[in-house]
């Protein structure tokens, strides 16, 4: 897997109705994961996204989520950039430049998905979601 950069936007309840929009405008394949799908048990959040990935055939890849429990959707700063891959070491050493001189919301470590994932805010305002895909051996 190739280590890449895309957008990734956040919404209010709304990430599949988004997200399905995209995927008629776009085309390619859409896969949405629910929060109800890793445990969530709370109303009204089971149905909701946790992580959606647009790909598609001329290379975009858009990924998307609604607002997780505790987080504030503001609009104008609803989009940060992905980081993911499996270079574990190179994307280790983007998450340390990236979050040394900024702020880390979520640290980077193991996360119920099985991947590393972290969050940040680089020292510009940027957001940087940095996921560490696991071998699947």
């Amino acid at each position: 897997m190739q280590t890449r950069l895309n957008p990734y936007l956040n919404f209010p309840g709304t990430a599949r109705e988004a997200m399905e929009f995209y995927h008629r405008v776009f085309g390619g394949e859409l896969k949405l994961t629910t929060f109800g799908e890793f445990g969530s048990t709370e109303p009204g959040l089971q149905d909701q996204i946790m992580h959606g990935l647009l790909e598609t055939a001329n290379g975009f890849t858009l990924m998307a989520s609604d607002t997780a429990p505790g987080m504030n959707h503001v609009p104008g700063t609803n989009i940060a950039i992905s980081l993911s891959g499996d270079k574990a070491d190179e994307i280790r050493g983007y998450w340390e430049q990236l979050s040394a001189s900024g702020s880390v919301n979520t640290p980077l470590e193991k996360q119920m998905w099985g991947d590393e994932y972290g969050m940040c805010v680089d020292p510009y305002g940027i957001g940087w979601l940095v996921n560490i895909t696991q071998s699947q051996g």
